[in-house]
Formats: structure tokens, sequence, C-alpha cells
């Protein structure tokens, strides 16, 4: 089969969204299927894929088309005339940002979140229209549906009204020989070396965002945990800036604690885990997230979790983490404490998060990709039907509150 697959989203590597992609493609490559992809890239996001151009074909996209109106522009022209020029039996679009309302072949997109229509002010007025009135009419032309959680996959069938045989939920993977514990003990002392973390510190890996990733009020619970307690633990934000980001710096310089208030900026994959396996707990208190990977990042490389309960994260941390109500600055302030001050809790939940953190792998997520990839193409032909895809609701497993080993892609 020749799969076309559409890259301009990642945004130059930066985004969750980045990582989905680069990790499902790096896995469909160790799989030596037999399909034929064909990946849609930005001409200087080219390098980014280098280590793809053996095994996967690369066609260059004008950079005139990097910013969003010109590059969603290009996806309704251009790209389905690249699909009948490359012979393409399925494109995958893995943004709902970017779906095509043209049909040149059948058409598979990956929908990790609907934001827009919980978190007022997460986008500009011109993305949320869009995003709640262009988008759900082109949503329902979809020939499959990946959501990445079932939480995601409720959303798409409420506000899309998606029917919901063409909905499929297939959590994101982990790549757990990057994302491990630190048996040597090395990491405080590289963090030390390289960021001059000398004391405990919370991590919060995300983009700088306001409001939506919630900073300010961490914030402010981080200002009260250190004024109640006495404590020397630090706040340490990574993430590249993105809109709103004024308004975090702001609070940042405000607090009466803000030379233990650390933003790192955007780090590179590589020293991510090492912060991970230096920190004394990782953070996430998200006022909304379709999928939520650091927090399952930081279990896997042995770091407590602390997040909030919105979104699929208390789906997909599944008990293994301490939850929070996002919005409650003295409970936040008060779970700081307990994470910051009782090293058996720290421990109980490491444990925890180190056997949830096992249930996810990329190649299993890629074999549930290719899976529907596969069925959606023999639907197009008449050779087979698409039910029994979906994986969201109506199963005995789904409606389980719980994130079941029953519900993780290859699993079933």
């Amino acid at each position: 089969m020749k799969i076309g697959f559409s890259t301009s989203v990642i945004q130059r590597g930066q985004t969750g969204v980045a990582q989905y992609i680069f990790a499902l493609l790096r896995a469909f490559a160790r799989f030596q299927t037999g399909h034929e992809f064909t990946l849609f890239v930005l001409r200087r996001d080219l390098p980014l894929f280098a280590d793809l151009q053996e095994s996967m074909r690369l066609v260059p996209v004008a950079e005139c088309f990097r910013p969003p109106v010109a590059n969603v522009f290009w996806h309704q022209t251009c790209l389905p005339r690249l699909a009948r020029a490359h012979d393409l039996d399925l494109i995958h679009i893995p943004s709902y940002r970017r779906m095509l309302w043209p049909q040149p072949c059948p058409l598979t997109v990956t929908i990790h979140d609907l934001a827009p229509f919980h978190v007022n002010g997460k986008y500009d007025p011109l993305r949320t229209f869009y995003a709640r009135k262009i988008v759900p009419p082109i949503a329902r032309r979809q020939n499959s549906i990946i959501a990445i959680s079932r939480n995601t996959a409720r959303d798409i069938h409420h506000f899309f009204d998606v029917p919901r045989h063409r909905v499929r939920v297939i959590y994101n993977g982990l790549d757990h020989n990057r994302f491990s514990p630190d048996p040597s003990g090395e990491a405080c002392a590289r963090a030390i070396k390289l960021w001059r973390l000398e004391r405990p510190f919370f991590i919060y890996v995300s983009r700088i965002e306001h409001p939506a990733k919630n900073h300010v009020r961490l914030i402010a619970a981080f200002d009260h945990f250190k004024t109640t307690t006495g404590s020397d633990w630090q706040l340490v934000f990574v993430g590249k800036d993105w809109h709103g980001a004024g308004v975090v710096y702001q609070a940042i310089a405000a607090s009466m604690f803000r030379n233990d208030i650390r933003p790192l900026g955007f780090v590179a994959d590589s020293d991510l885990p090492l912060l991970y396996r230096a920190a004394g707990g990782c953070v996430f208190p998200s006022l909304f997230e379709g999928f939520g990977l650091p927090p399952l990042e930081a279990m896997a490389c042995g770091c407590p979790v602390l997040c909030s309960d919105r979104g699929a994260l208390a789906e997909v941390t599944a008990g293994a983490a301490l939850i929070v109500d996002p919005e409650d600055v003295p409970d936040l302030s008060r779970k700081l404490r307990a994470l910051g001050c009782d090293p058996d809790l720290r421990a109980r939940l490491r444990e925890r998060g180190l056997r949830h953190a096992r249930r996810f792998d990329w190649s299993e997520t890629a074999a549930a990709t290719l899976d529907v990839y596969e069925r959606t193409a023999a639907v197009h032909s008449g050779r087979n039907s698409l039910s029994g895809v979906y994986c969201g609701c109506a199963c005995e497993a789904c409606s389980d509150s719980r994130t079941d080993r029953r519900c993780v892609p290859g699993a079933r």
C-alpha cells in the first residue's frame, strides 16, 4: 500500500504533535512492513527526517506554505494533486487542523484533543472559529479517525457528530530506550553541570503558554508551598514560548521566590530524560490535555508525578499519579507539599509510575495504526467493514474509568 503522511505541523520539532509524528514514523520504519511511505516535509524541516530517508520517500514542500493559513491552503489544494501524482492509496493527516475536504484517496486523521471546545482563550479568535465551525463538517468526511485517548474519542463523537465506527482509540507510546530510570545515579550530577540545578526541583515540561497550561496558578501554589515549608525546592519549566508566554514571565517576575523558578526553554530530546531522572517530581497542572505524554515520560524515568484531572490525564495516568484540581490553588499547594516533603509518597508514586509506563510502547501504537490504514483502504475498495474499529466508549473495557491493559494498542 502507498501511504502519504503530512508532517508540516511539527513546528520545527518542538511540540507534542511533533514527538508523535517522529516516534510513529520511526516505529513504522522498524517494522519493514512492505508498505511504501511518502512524507511531505517543509524544506527546512528535511534534516529532522534524515534518519528516515533510506526507508521512506521525502517530498519537499516549499517554505512559503509554512504559515498556518498558507499551510491549510496547501493541504486543500496541492496535497490532493500530489496524492494523485504519487498514486497514493491513503493519506494520514496527524492534526485535525489540516484535514482534507477533497478526497483524492481514503483519508485517516489523528485527533489529539479538542481543546478549543474546553479552554477559552487557548487560541486566537480565528483559530477558535476554524476549530469550532469549519472543522466539524470536514471531520465527517474523513474515512477513519484515530483518537489518542477515550476522552478525545468521546469529544469527537459529541462535538463533531462522527459515527463511532469510524473512530479508533490508539494510545501514544513511549520510547523505553530513551525514557528509563537512572541506576547509576549520575543524572543529578549532570543536571548540576548543565543547568546548575543543585537543589531538589519540580519539573513542568510544556510549552510556556497561558492560560491553557496553567503556569500562573502553579507559580502561586509554589509560592505558598515555599512560604509554608521553608523548603529549598526549585520549580523548573521546560518548553518553548507560546501564546501568552509574557503573562507567565510576569508572574515569575512578581513571585517572591522568582530566583527559584527556572525557565530553561526548549530542551533537546537527548537531554529531556536526564532532567526527568534528576527531578524530585514532575508537575503537570494543565487545564486540558487530549493525552499528556510528559507525565508518562517522567514515570518511565522513575520520576513521581503530580498532575491535573482534566481531559485525558486521569485516564492516561490511571492511579499512578497524585491527582489535583488545577484551578484550586490551595489544593495544588497542598499536593506540592505532599510530594516535596514526603519521601515515602515519592517512593510509592515512583514504583506505581514505573509499572504503569511499561504499558505504553510505540511499536504497539504503530501496529494498531497500520491496522487502521489497512482496514480503511479495504473499506474503500469494498473488501471489508470498519465494524469493530471503534474502541472508545461502547465496549466494556472503555466503560472502565481506569486505563486498562485491554485498551492499550495491540493488546485487545
